[in-house]
């Protein structure tokens, strides 16, 4: 009784074994086939408004901030470029027949078709691709480049205007620590990839492109990788408040630590540079150290006192002739040479300064070359000076070593 059953069996298998590979010797052969003037008109298209960055599906959101991010993604993400980068240089960049090949993320500020990205992923470029969100790929070229700040304007001239998508910068000075952000970029080349995380610190300090330090940098925990460098760091009103550029790693991955440019520095070398091609910053003249246990114990200092600490005067620099001092006298508190006469910077025209963060960021944000400012310093600990001082232009030269890894 068995044996008709199994027969009949095998034979139902044998024909949807031969239609399913009829099926796929279906598509084989359309895949093969020749392009059709249909498919030709398709792909030839002209591109109109971009893609949803959702499925055609409605999703099914759970919670608010799933909406929030959901719709960040959205608005934002056509805002957002992919670079692809062909340089004459190798730092750290895919080497092919003598050139070097890289690649990062920046985002359109106005319909002009104006891009910002870092320095660092632009330098040395003797081809410069920018893909779109809606699936464009262009040329792009410089307009200027800010290495103090890593900064640099790109342009693309084959997009209309009504395909581009600019962002609205925030107010880096409101932020807060324990904010949530959500960065968008190219990690590994895997294009407009979003993370979120937080703000983990502000008014921080990293090293720029030349020996000038970039200030008031924001310290994010959200994912960024080789790749995410020039892209936005988001609020959750969808703003730019910083461009992704480096991260502490020792493995050149995330690691939880990614720095962001701040927002209002980047509209300062943004104005500029579509203005006169280059930022002048203007410069003092020092170099400054934190203040410790050791100056309050050997300027008998309070435990809450906050300041720049003028570790040397640059001979010749706005600094100097404005009469701020190198220190001197020193003397041994725990092992260390700690000088008694020692200039401290606690204010710049009122505002006061907490660490050399505050100062740079100040310097680079709020003055020009050629601008009076008056420092306010404590000298040895018991002379309260008002000191004017005019600043003058930067001068130019580059750094040779980076402490930390740049993110694209």
């Amino acid at each position: 009784m068995k044996a008709p059953q199994t027969g009949l069996a095998v034979i139902a298998a044998l024909l949807l074994v031969a239609l399913f590979s009829f099926a796929i010797g279906t598509q084989t052969a359309a895949t093969n086939a020749g392009p059709t003037s249909a498919s030709i008109a398709a792909f030839t298209a002209p591109i109109s408004a971009p893609p949803a960055a959702r499925p055609v599906t409605e999703p099914i959101i759970t919670t608010e901030n799933e909406r929030i991010y959901s719709t960040i993604y959205n608005e934002v993400a056509p805002s957002v470029v992919s670079i692809n980068v062909v340089a004459r240089r190798a730092g750290g960049m895919q080497q092919r027949d003598g050139l070097a090949q890289g690649s990062g993320t920046g985002f359109v500020v106005d319909r002009e078709g104006h891009i910002m990205t870092n320095f660092h992923v632009v330098e040395g470029a003797v081809q410069i691709e920018v893909n779109f969100f809606d699936g464009r790929i262009v040329r792009g070229e410089i307009v200027g480049t800010d290495p103090d700040s890593d900064l640099a304007l790109l342009r693309v001239t084959d997009v209309p205007a009504e395909a581009l998508y600019p962002v609205v910068l925030g107010d880096s000075d409101a932020l807060f620590i324990g904010q949530e952000v959500v960065a968008i970029g190219s990690p590994f080349n895997q294009r407009w990839t979003m993370t979120t995380g937080i703000i983990s610190a502000l008014d921080r300090t990293i090293q720029g492109l030349t020996r000038f330090s970039i200030g008031a940098v924001i310290q994010t925990d959200a994912a960024i990788n080789p790749g995410n460098s020039g892209g936005p760091l988001l609020n959750l009103r969808g703003e730019v408040i910083g461009v992704n550029s480096q991260i502490i790693s020792r493995t050149a991955s995330n690691s939880g630590i990614g720095f962001a440019i701040p927002s209002n520095l980047v509209q300062r070398v943004l104005s500029e540079l579509l203005e006169n091609g280059q930022v002048n910053y203007s410069y003092l003249g020092i170099s400054g150290d934190e203040m410790s246990l050791a100056y309050i114990d050997a300027l008998n200092l309070p435990n809450t006192a906050r300041g720049v600490v003028v570790a040397a005067v640059e001979p010749g620099s706005p600094a100097a002739r404005a009469g701020l001092r190198n220190p001197a006298n020193p003397i041994t508190i725990d092992g260390r040479r700690v000088p008694r006469s020692v200039d401290i910077i606690t204010a710049i025209d009122g505002v006061p300064i907490a660490g050399m963060p505050t100062l740079i960021a100040y310097l680079a944000s709020n003055t020009q070359p050629g601008q009076t400012v008056t420092l306010t310093v404590l000298r040895n600990g018991t002379e309260l000076l008002e000191l004017p001082v005019t600043l003058s232009p930067r001068p130019g030269a580059r750094s040779s070593c980076f402490s930390l890894v740049f993110s694209g």
